[in-house]
């Protein structure tokens, strides 16, 4: 038996066991995933943060989101990558097992609290537009997202505790590419069953709590829709809630999936699938989501492309102005005059 003593666990985590050739080349594939997800994310909070047209509190949230995206594949990605360049198990101290397992259940815990405070603002853009601007003010704005945050942190503080007071056994070899919480419990040598049914009801008040508000304003948003009479007027009203729901649609299915269940420990092999879902694919998607398919946020795009283009465009070269004035120098000089005259 080993006990919970952090100077002297270490935990393996076995990744993706293979040839190299097939380690090497999921490596080629989470890096590009990882490098467009930071690249993306970045680029939607800067032009959220300098352009004034998104200067609202959808956007306000979406920069949020995309920096909660950043810092959940910053926490999860890097040591996987680690882990397929070496021959062996990625080794993880006691400390960095549980640092990495509060952050990651931390950001999307706040991530899916965020989800549903874009739901709701959503149904006041849509079925109260006239209020939008009094009832989604910056102090509430700013307000609900201190909230989300400081909840996000507050509540897997004592989850992430539990789990890493029980003494381990047999082996600490994870087979996940992070210190999964129900592989964790898996390797207890003590009786998770109860911890396991609190953390099941965890997981249903925190993803319910902030779905149900998505429900009830999606209810209202559709109900809204339907009763608009023209066409062009619908889609416009719909565009604006589409990228949140197709977010929504990955987001909360990958969760219930993973985390909606009564057996912690059970389907290894498919949790590790799942968390790829929500690690990988889902902040991959998000910057395209909420770009692609936003008319706004692509107009800010190519006005600042076109910005940066006629900046490179109007500034010369530092190689066009240094060979340029090589062409001012005279070819030869016979005299010493000549010299004294050019410079």
């Amino acid at each position: 038996m080993v006990g919970n003593h952090s100077g002297v666990i270490k935990f393996y985590i076995e990744g993706f066991p293979g040839s190299p050739e097939f380690r090497h080349t999921l490596f080629a594939i989470f890096f590009f995933s990882f490098f467009v997800t930071i690249m993306g994310s970045m680029i939607i909070i800067v032009i959220v943060c300098a352009d004034h047209r998104l200067h609202s509190p959808m956007y306000f949230f979406l920069g949020h989101l995309s920096c909660l995206d950043v810092l959940i594949t910053s926490t999860l990605i890097p040591p996987m990558l680690g882990g397929l360049l070496m021959s062996e198990f990625l080794t993880m101290s006691f400390s960095a097992c549980f640092t990495q397992l509060f952050l990651y259940l931390s950001f999307g815990t706040t991530e899916l609290a965020l989800l549903g405070v874009m739901a709701v603002d959503r149904y006041v853009a849509v079925c109260n537009p006239l209020r939008y601007n009094t009832i989604m003010n910056n102090q509430v704005c700013i307000s609900v997202v201190t909230l989300a945050w400081v909840l996000g942190f507050l509540i897997e503080i004592w989850p992430v505790y539990a789990t890493f007071q029980l003494s381990f056994c047999r082996s600490t070899v994870v087979n996940h590419f992070y210190c999964d919480r129900g592989l964790l419990l898996k390797l207890s040598c003590e009786d998770t069953a109860f911890l396991e049914f609190i953390l099941f009801l965890m997981a249903v008040v925190i993803l319910f709590g902030s779905l149900l508000p998505t429900l009830i304003s999606y209810t209202y948003i559709i109900s809204t829709i339907l009763k608009i009479s023209s066409a062009s007027g619908r889609r416009k009203a719909f565009s604006t809630c589409a990228s949140h729901f197709t977010f929504v649609i990955i987001g909360y299915g990958t969760c219930l999936f993973l985390y909606v269940k009564p057996k912690q420990t059970q389907a290894a092999e498919y949790n590790k699938i799942v968390s790829l879902m929500i690690s990988v694919v889902t902040p991959f998607l998000t910057p395209f989501i909420f770009t692609l398919r936003n008319d706004k946020v692509k107009e800010v795009l190519r006005d600042g492309m076109k910005h940066c283009y006629h900046l490179f465009k109007a500034t010369p070269s530092v190689s066009m102005v240094f060979f340029g004035s090589l062409k001012r120098i005279p070819p030869v000089f016979t005299t010493i005059s000549q010299i004294e005259i050019f410079l």
